[in-house]
């Protein structure tokens, strides 16, 4: 794999966290609109739905060293954000259906960026527990049966 060039996980990642910010799993800041970003757990579950996997620890840290270190996406204590560069990026890509946009988003980043080597480290527990957060909120919750319930009158 060439350091140089991006990779199909780092415009999986990329597609991810706008996807989950764009889903309004975003969180505001309690004195302005401004949106925090959003946390680890939903960029793997917004990648999970797109790929049907939950990226690795590794594939989330090289993808997201590249990307900070190119401009496109921010991370501040623990919250993702897509800088007004990475904005740009996705409102200009070329549109196609969700099934390509990974592709396309690897090939406009191929095209007009160098990957970047931010220091960002993504600790295995961090990993771990943001997997966790997702696992729990995935399970359904149990429908109840109207048998179940007492009768009101």
């Amino acid at each position: 794999m060439g350091e140089r060039q991006w990779q199909w996980t780092d415009a999986w990642i990329f597609v991810s966290l706008v996807i989950a910010h764009g889903a309004g799993r975003h969180r505001r800041a309690a004195s302005s609109r401004r949106p925090l970003g959003v946390r680890l757990a939903d960029v793997l579950s917004t990648a999970d739905h797109l790929n049907r996997a939950i990226p690795e620890r590794q594939e989330v840290e090289v993808a997201i060293r590249r990307l900070v270190g190119t401009g496109l996406v921010s991370v501040t204590d623990g919250w993702f954000r897509i800088t007004p560069e990475g904005e740009r990026l996705w409102r200009t890509r070329p549109h196609a259906g969700l099934a390509t946009t990974v592709d396309t988003v690897q090939g406009v980043l191929s095209r007009r960026h160098t990957p970047g080597d931010a220091d960002w480290h993504l600790d295995e527990a961090e990993h771990a527990a943001a997997v966790q957060e997702y696992a729990v909120r995935s399970i359904p919750t149990p429908r109840r049966s109207p048998k179940n319930h007492a009768r009101r009158d």
